[in-house]
């Protein structure tokens, strides 16, 4: 602003007194008016990108995040979710509020690298085997190791997911965790939810007889890109569901939603809003509450 206001010598500066901190949604679009009012004295007329820029500022933060106009279901999207046979859900920062194999490693202490290559893997740019494979070689966790995790960390659930799936459970709907995490880590959450272990797809880590880390069972569907839709097929055809739904963050969950697996993708935001994956979901949603509501 006050570069433009120095380009021309002939307008005075416009002094415009904010607080710095917490600016409100009202005194932010008060602040946008002003300087519309303005915008003739500072050249603003003649930069639209910066006044879009600041225009946007304004806006609840909900809707500068949400990339289509899914969030609000369509009756269709609606039908099929109230009719669900079975519901799958994806684990980490849907049903639970971090991504597993992060916080392990952050334990093990390459938190940031590996970090950096699961934002790659759940964005879909590269192959979810080969980002597997490549975060677990960062740090190559020991039996103990995921032991003492698991001891001092316990699941962090996200909001209203135990509520969701007691009133799915009490509808008659089934519910699986379908994971690119670990078996070992998934347990606890399994055992909170209530969910039967057989109802449980994901990773197997793989120990030595003196309990040093060998790798992972590349046998798991989920272990691959691709993977969690073989998985939601193989759910799908062994009951013979008629209608199935996948709710998750990431690319993985969004590939699940094909011929013979998942008729509906919801994507969760509530902890991770990843844009690709947004805008191909049938349904977005922020709060697990909404899907409660919609379940009257």
């Amino acid at each position: 602003m006050e570069g433009l206001v120095a380009a021309s010598s002939r307008v005075a500066p416009v002094r415009i007194h904010l607080r710095q901190k917490h600016l409100s949604f009202v005194s932010a679009l008060q602040f946008t008016r002003r300087l519309y009012r303005n915008r003739d004295q500072v050249g603003m007329r003649q930069h639209p990108k910066l006044r879009n820029s600041i225009a946007a500022s304004a806006q609840p933060l909900e809707a500068t995040l949400s990339p289509s106009g899914n969030r609000l279901p369509s009756k269709e999207v609606l039908d099929v979710w109230r009719n669900a046979d079975a519901v799958c859900f994806d684990v980490d920062s849907t049903v639970c509020l971090d991504e597993g194999i992060d916080e392990l490693a952050e334990h093990c202490g390459a938190g940031k690298a590996v970090a950096e290559w699961t934002a790659r893997a759940m964005g879909g740019s590269v192959p979810f085997e080969e980002a597997l494979a490549a975060r677990l070689s960062l740090f190559k966790p020991s039996l103990s190791q995921v032991q003492d995790f698991l001891e001092k960390n316990p699941a962090k659930l996200s909001p209203g997911i135990v509520e969701l799936v007691k009133k799915l459970k009490a509808k008659g709907t089934d519910i699986y965790l379908v994971s690119g995490g670990f078996r070992q880590m998934i347990k606890p959450v399994a055992a909170i939810l209530d969910i039967p272990t057989e109802n449980v797809f994901a990773n197997q880590l793989l120990f030595g007889t003196s309990g040093e880390f060998l790798g992972f069972d590349k046998n798991e569907p989920t272990s691959r890109s691709g993977g969690k839709a073989t998985a939601v097929q193989q759910i799908r055809k062994a009951h013979n569901y008629k209608e199935l739904v996948m709710i998750g963050d990431g690319a993985t969950d969004l590939e699940a939603r094909q011929p013979g697996g998942a008729d509906l993708f919801i994507c969760y935001a509530g902890v991770q809003l990843r844009e690709a994956v947004a805008a191909k979901a049938g349904w977005l949603v922020f709060n697990f509450q909404d899907l409660i509501r919609s379940l009257d």
